[in-house]
């Protein structure tokens, strides 16, 4: 019997399963308006400055706004991509929807792409899943570390978009994947297609981006999955371990930092005689400020000033083959059961 609809009922969809990937964020432009828009909204999330609003907030809005969007902004505009005009995070993020989404595109999978701050966000990103029927959601953060100030903070935003809605989706969100052996692979392939061809370095660095060391000490794994992380990748290298070393980028504050920091590291090694090194930043899945300015660009200019005369940045997963293989596996793992 085929039911018929009363001529007011809301329109009924196929049922779609829906797919987000989500980064950290971006500003739109590295301008100083863009860039206070964007520091104003990172920096106003408990999840990142763990202080109460009436010691925190006087200082955001009285000092590091006035003070660091022209600073930030100077260093976005050394990475920014002027063919797209989008700075390359934006551009990696949504290169990894698109070509994710190819691997889908026969088995009814809707997938998306939004910012935890900046946009397109995650709200307007989620209500376009629903739009398209989507009633199942998996949502990808993309931290292959956990840590409270990322991945709990997508997790935070989804649900609370989730409380405003009559009717909610069934959502899953995906663990952390910093031992998950298609991401290990990935960045030992990543390491050996960068060095083809070239000595082998002194030293290989594993940098990830820094939390405050208080993190660790109330229960945050961060620090414990980057050291395994890390610890994998070298194995999977058979690198010698006396060459190897975790270190932690992007300080900010005077509190004391999971270390050891990735700045004096490098200048020691090249004041202690290291000629050579390599970097590569397994916490970012996605080339970024952080990786291409602080690293790329700055880290690099501290060894050579310090006697170091070789220095190899290996970039970021990005939306390589080999990045879409492991992110089409994470997916297909965690959609089982709804494809």
């Amino acid at each position: 019997m085929t039911t018929v609809l009363p001529p007011d009922h809301p329109t009924v969809l196929n049922p779609r399963i829906g797919v987000l990937l989500v980064n950290l964020g971006t500003p739109d432009g590295y301008d100083t308006p863009s860039m206070r828009r964007y520091l104003a909204e990172f920096l106003s999330d408990p999840r990142v400055i763990e202080a109460p609003k009436w010691l925190w907030y006087p200082i955001l809005h009285g000092i590091i706004l006035t003070t660091r969007p022209k600073k930030s902004g100077q260093a976005y505009r050394k990475i920014w991509m002027r063919e797209t005009n989008e700075s390359p995070l934006r551009f990696y993020t949504r290169e990894q929807s698109n070509r994710l989404a190819t691997r889908f595109e026969t088995e009814n999978v809707a997938v998306e792409w939004a910012m935890r701050y900046g946009s397109p966000s995650i709200p307007d990103k989620l209500d376009a899943l629903l739009a398209a029927g989507c009633h199942r959601i998996l949502i990808l953060p993309l931290y292959p570390q956990y840590s409270a100030a990322t991945t709990a903070s997508v997790q935070d935003t989804v649900f609370a978009h989730l409380a405003t809605l009559r009717r909610q989706p069934a959502i899953r969100t995906l663990p952390s994947f910093h031992d998950e052996p298609s991401y290990i692979a990935a960045l030992a392939n990543s390491v050996r297609d960068s060095l083809k061809g070239a000595e082998t370095p002194d030293h290989l660095l594993c940098s990830f981006h820094g939390m405050p060391r208080e993190t660790l000490d109330k229960g945050d794994p961060y620090h414990c999955f980057c050291q395994k992380t890390g610890r994998l990748l070298r194995d999977a290298l058979g690198w010698p371990e006396d060459r190897f070393t975790v270190v932690f980028q992007s300080r900010f504050g005077p509190k004391e930092w999971l270390q050891p920091y990735a700045e004096p590291t490098v200048r020691d090694l090249a004041k202690g005689g290291t000629k050579s090194i390599a970097m590569i930043s397994p916490g970012f899945v996605s080339d970024c400020v952080e990786t291409l300015e602080e690293l790329a660009i700055g880290l690099k200019e501290v060894f050579e000033e310090n006697g170091g005369e070789h220095f190899t940045y290996i970039p970021c997963l990005n939306a390589t083959d080999a990045s879409i293989d492991m992110l089409e596996s994470l997916t297909r793992r965690e959609l089982s059961g709804w494809l």
